[in-house]
């Protein structure tokens, strides 16, 4: 068992030590959409953005999209405005919504189906620090222990200097007791942020099950690779000791980076107030 710890430290050291190169790292870039519009050719629709009165909007065939409550589709910035775009560029013969996860996140954004304010986003996102995975420790095996120990704990001291609070972590089924002026200050440091960046930060919360690890993405700390595995550092450890089953644990993991990612991606995209520069090369 030792040796498979070591393993799995040494093999996960190898992907949390990857330069953190921002969430959109590896992404190639997408459509742009000037004004008034750019268009996208697929098999089956025409993808084009246009922009409004109150913001940017999607076009699919020339007709304007809609939120699940009829709600014109409109985003707040152009840069969100192209990965959706793209989003929807990519589907083919089949439009598969449980992959579109920005226009998912937008849809609820514009829609507030839980009729909920800025401030319940906030305590919502603020609740996970109670069950926040990084902060549950086990107690045996002793390999995991360590493990937990080696990967986590840097983790905590490096959101504890960085906000300047006091995050405990526990073996106790209770979980661990947050201070209530760290609860203080990540509401006020939360607080800076628009409605449409914290429906993201819960989603990714929601993800990986730790806000810790939510603002290490947001801050550039960690890139997904990393958030996600650290999130799965337990499971990850059991696959090696027990196996894995290929098809069920290749495409969780899979579909998480992908949901972790695009939330990522979506709260910098919310965050950005500008409209995204073009140049024109004349040469």
């Amino acid at each position: 068992m030792w040796r498979s710890c070591l393993r799995l430290r040494d093999g996960g050291r190898r992907l949390l030590n990857r330069p953190a190169g921002g969430p959109c790292a590896s992404m190639s870039p997408g459509p742009t959409i000037p004004s008034p519009a750019r268009a996208y050719a697929t098999s089956q629709q025409t993808v084009s953005g246009t922009q409004g009165v109150s913001g940017f909007e999607i076009n699919l065939d020339q007709r304007k999209l809609k939120t699940p409550q009829a709600k014109l589709f409109t985003v707040p910035s152009e840069a969100l405005a192209i990965a959706v775009a793209t989003e929807w560029d990519s589907q083919q013969d089949t439009i598969k919504y449980y992959t579109m996860h920005l226009t998912t996140l937008c849809n609820t954004s514009l829609d507030n189906p839980t009729q909920r304010n800025k401030d319940q986003l906030i305590r919502a996102a603020v609740k996970f620090l109670d069950t926040d995975t990084i902060c549950y420790r086990v107690e045996e095996p002793e390999t995991l222990v360590e493990l937990q120990r080696n990967e986590w704990d840097p983790i905590i001291e490096w959101a504890e200097k960085r906000y300047g609070v006091e995050i405990n972590s526990s073996t106790s089924i209770m979980g661990p007791s947050i201070p209530a002026k760290t609860r203080e200050v990540l509401v006020s440091h939360l607080a800076s942020y628009n409605t449409w960046a914290l429906q993201g930060i819960e989603f990714v919360a929601a993800q990986l099950k730790s806000l810790v690890l939510t603002l290490g993405l947001i801050d550039l700390h960690l890139t997904v690779e990393q958030a996600v595995l650290l999130s799965r550092l337990e499971e990850e450890y059991q696959i090696q000791k027990w196996g894995n089953i290929e098809w069920a644990h290749d495409y969780e993991l899979q579909e998480l980076r992908a949901r972790t990612a695009a939330g990522t991606l979506f709260i910098h995209l919310c965050s950005e107030s500008t409209t995204v520069k073009h140049k024109l090369l004349n040469e």
